[in-house]
């Protein structure tokens, strides 16, 4: 019988959606406030592998990753989704989000994502919030597992 042992810390990180660039400005200093110091921001990608969000968002929509300086135990992404939820809520207009928080982890084997939508491949985890397989490391980078994701698409992330 194998022994059990405490995971490795995970690094995390959030890909927030936004059509106004002052709508990233509003949700960066309480993503820091909840999670702690930015320590790698990535640069602006378009978002069009859907217009899902774009009734309520608006478009052309952009998305950037933000990765935070502390390590923490895998786990800390259902609290964390919870709390992406809350600032999305925090920052809407009128009824309709004007950022959407992705929160996610990378590890040295794979990268998750956090939802709160029920799917076949989702594994729930706590809260009503479902890991998301995204991409595994393999071959000396991280390569997707799904073709939706948006931002990891055939990139090494470091």
């Amino acid at each position: 019988m194998a022994s059990t042992l405490p995971p490795p810390p995970a690094k995390f990180f959030v890909a927030v959606l936004f059509k106004d660039p002052a709508a990233l400005e509003k949700v960066r200093p309480l993503l820091v406030g909840r999670f702690g110091p930015i320590d790698f921001e990535g640069g602006d990608h378009l978002f069009d592998v859907t217009d899902y969000y774009a009734s309520e968002m608006g478009s052309p929509l952009s998305r950037r990753i933000l990765s935070f300086e502390t390590l923490a135990e895998p786990l800390l992404l259902v609290n964390m989704k919870l709390a992406c939820n809350d600032i999305e809520q925090s920052l809407s207009s009128g009824g309709k989000r004007i950022v959407n928080c992705d929160a996610g982890y990378l590890d040295h084997n794979k990268v998750v994502l956090a939802s709160a939508k029920e799917a076949g491949q989702k594994i729930y985890l706590d809260k009503g919030i479902y890991a998301d397989l995204a991409g595994r490391y393999k071959a000396g980078k991280y390569q997707t597992v799904r073709v939706v994701v948006s931002g990891f698409q055939g990139r090494t992330i470091r």
